[in-house]
């Protein structure tokens, strides 16, 4: 059998894969997802009309309350794990005060950060 003869022998199978969201609560079809946040942490629920209008009037005395946070960026928590949230202005103010050197700008080092933290 030549490579033609096999090649058109070959069947070829296709396959559809249909992804149906449905809704998390009640298991309605043509649920759509929502992300939300409470203290610090963001959550995503797939709802469907019906409870997606039950949580937006449950939230909106609080969300008319509130005010938007800025959203944080993965980049800025990568650049300093774990490090103070002290103003910078302060630490630098404290550190002349101390008899330490800082610059008028730019990266304190951590060794100020953790001397400046322990003091307060």
């Amino acid at each position: 059998m030549t490579i033609a003869c096999l090649a058109r022998t070959i069947s070829v199978m296709s396959k559809s894969v249909s992804v149906i969201i449905t809704d998390d609560l009640d298991g309605s079809a043509n649920a759509g997802t929502v992300s939300f946040g409470f203290d610090g942490v963001t959550y995503e629920i797939d709802l469907g009309k019906k409870n997606r209008a039950r949580l937006e009037k449950a939230l909106a005395p609080f969300i008319e309350a509130g005010r938007r946070a800025p959203r944080s960026s993965s980049r800025r928590g990568a650049s300093r794990p774990g490090g103070s949230l002290a103003d910078r202005s302060a630490v630098r103010a404290w550190a002349r005060a101390a008899g330490l050197k800082v610059s008028e700008r730019g990266r304190i080092s951590a060794e100020i950060m953790r001397q400046y933290d322990a003091a307060h």
